[in-house]
């Protein structure tokens, strides 16, 4: 369910903004779109798994809020990462 610490630090080294960037919201989103993946495929197995589901709920709120404020603030950035993870369709 979590994700290991290589994959961690090369979702770090494909969307960081500058040399050693681990806080930007691009690197969140990426990071929580991963973690979400995850989940999502823990379920496909363990559906009546409702801990974890309140988990993901939590998880999917944060990368939105995440989200609403990268488009609020630089629209380029937030087209940016969508078009990168494939959020929107």
């Amino acid at each position: 369910m979590t994700i290991t610490a290589a994959r961690k630090a090369e979702l770090i080294a494909t969307h960081a903004r500058a040399e050693g960037d681990t806080g930007s919201p691009e690197v969140q989103v990426a990071i929580l779109s991963e973690r979400i993946a995850n989940l999502t495929e823990h379920f496909k197995t363990h559906a009546k798994d409702n801990h974890s589901r309140r988990g993901l709920l939590m998880l999917v709120n944060k990368r939105r809020s995440l989200l609403d404020y990268l488009k609020r603030e630089d629209a380029g950035r937030y087209a940016d990462i969508v078009a990168k993870l494939g959020l929107r369709k």
